[in-house]
């Protein structure tokens, strides 16, 4: 007969490796960080400058600043593929990216963390 506290054991050994081997298939890939990272600096971008600066950069330079992120998208997606660094531990990946666009713009780095078909952003800074 089992003792009582080798059937835990076991229950646990077992709950590991399903949650191992269901965080092995929900690790997410670097297109669906891409996506996930361009999204979140497209929003970023519309919010703190299309919508705090829209009479000024409308007067000044004449263009629509949602339309101008919209057509960017892909160049975006394509910046942020260039400048991140993966490294996959099969359970989940961390990410690094380091955007610096030129020498009269700031840089700034992000470090997320992916896992579960997910990713979380806890590392946001000015460089």
């Amino acid at each position: 007969m089992i003792k009582p506290s080798m059937s835990i054991i076991c229950a646990g050994i077992v709950g590991l490796g399903v949650l191992g081997v269901f965080m092995i298939k929900t690790n997410p890939s670097q297109p669906q960080y891409e996506q996930y990272a361009s999204l979140k600096l497209t929003k970023y971008l519309k919010a703190n400058i299309c919508n705090k600066y829209p009479d000024l950069l409308q007067s000044i330079i004449k263009f629509d600043c949602e339309y101008l992120l919209k057509k960017a998208n892909p160049y975006i997606k394509d910046l942020i593929s260039a400048t991140t660094q993966r490294q996959n531990y099969v359970l989940f990946s961390m990410y690094r990216t380091n955007l610096k666009l030129s020498s009269l713009l700031p840089a700034y780095a992000f470090d997320s963390v992916g896992a579960f078909e997910n990713f979380y952003t806890y590392k946001a800074e000015k460089q």
